[in-house]
């Protein structure tokens, strides 16, 4: 408890930093698109409550960094605040976005998951660009005793080369693979002494520490690796690296997706997800383990956080970007899904339908940030749950 209250203003720090790069261009998705299309806008607001700095620009857009540092939202003028403010020459330029149609909606409304996913793939594309991909054998050291990996027939000194079809070209990859998969079974290919063995292994979810210190529910399969036996660096050129960049962040969303399927289907702990309060955490605890480590020169440690702070930067856009994607009417899906029967049906969906809509959606949403924040409150160990 003490530990984790002294370190509340890191805590806070990385928190605003990281999900505040994350919800201004998410944003601004919003924003320019809303522009391209001339929708006057009334103000771009990055946080909360009343503006702390706030300025006017000529088309009459108020900008505002307020006083709660957590997320942050467009607002488009509607007919009756353009109405109300004719003749107004302070007021913003540009058509009311009731006045835009459906399909241009709809776009205003994906534009800011699209604006997420492109700073993900950016921030990708940069890390592959300036270090490669690392390609490494994996190796089993050790099996633990009755899991999965031993009752499969998995022996230390097996060099795992495919599961599931897919290669294996460094620990990351087996990682995600059996943390995406509790109690599926993965068709794993083992290469034993130079003959390849198929095996068939069924992850399964306990509670253990993970690489960040915390102790949440993860899939596992019981099993150490080895050191590699040979190590390598693919470089990229810089079109490469975009496209390897846009095919990283193609992954993430898979992963999200295959992630989220196995929370429905029970096969996977709701508590897998973490929200601000849990990418605060895990982000206390990176920069902890990064700079508790006085014999490497400074400046070298902060590089190594940069680059470890924007990957998780990455991470978190993606995960952003598709959670304002569900169809939830407070969320751009259910905005989507609204201008999508504008479109389809040539009129607005009934105003007590859309307002009964809402309601439930927020006290959907309202229900899921409880769970979620009381979840990422246990990971963080002031319950005595996790270490720090």
């Amino acid at each position: 408890m003490e530990g984790v209250i002294s370190q509340g203003p890191l805590f806070i720090a990385c928190l605003v930093f990281l999900m505040g790069i994350v919800i201004v261009v998410h944003e601004l998705g919003h924003y320019f698109a809303g522009r391209w299309f001339n929708v006057a806008v009334e103000s771009f607001a990055v946080g909360f409550g009343k503006p702390m700095v706030e300025v006017r620009d000529k088309r009459g857009t108020r900008w505002r960094l307020n006083w709660i540092p957590l997320g942050g939202f467009v607002a488009f003028v509607d007919r009756q605040s353009a109405e109300d403010a004719a003749g107004n020459e302070a007021a913003p330029k540009g058509v009311p976005f009731d006045d835009v149609g459906p399909l241009r909606k709809i776009v205003i409304s994906l534009a800011g998951p699209f604006a997420n996913f492109v700073l993900a793939a950016f921030i990708f594309a940069l890390s592959i660009g300036v270090h490669g991909v690392a390609v490494q054998t994996v190796k089993v050291a050790t099996t633990l005793p009755d899991m999965p990996a031993e009752r499969a027939g998995i022996l230390a000194g097996d060099e795992i080369v495919l599961i599931n079809g897919k290669p294996v070209r460094n620990s990351s990859d087996v990682t995600v693979a059996v943390l995406l998969s509790p109690n599926k079974p993965l068709e794993v290919v083992v290469d034993r002494e130079g003959n390849a063995q198929v095996l068939w292994v069924t992850p399964v979810e306990v509670v253990r520490e993970n690489e960040f210190g915390q102790m949440v529910a993860q899939s596992t399969i019981g099993i150490g690796m080895a050191p590699p036996d040979s190590f390598d660096r693919i470089h990229y050129g810089p079109a490469e690296s975009v496209v390897a960049g846009v095919k990283q962040t193609g992954v993430a969303i898979e992963r999200t997706v295959t992630m989220l399927a196995s929370i429905v289907t029970g096969n996977m702990s709701f508590h897998t997800l973490s929200g601000p309060v849990g990418v605060g955490d895990v982000s206390r605890r990176i920069v902890n383990t990064v700079m508790d480590n006085p014999q490497v020169p400074l400046f070298d440690r902060l590089e190594h956080l940069f680059w470890v702070l924007l990957s998780l930067c990455a991470a978190i856009s993606v995960g952003v970007g598709f959670f304002n994607l569900l169809p939830l009417p407070v969320l751009d899906g259910g905005r989507v899904v609204f201008h999508a029967y504008e479109a389809l049906i040539g009129s607005k969906m009934p105003s007590q339908i859309e307002a009964m809509a809402l309601r439930v959606g927020v006290l959907v949403l309202v229900a899921m940030v409880i769970v979620i924040t009381w979840g990422d409150i246990l990971e963080t160990g002031v319950f005595g749950r996790a270490s720090s």
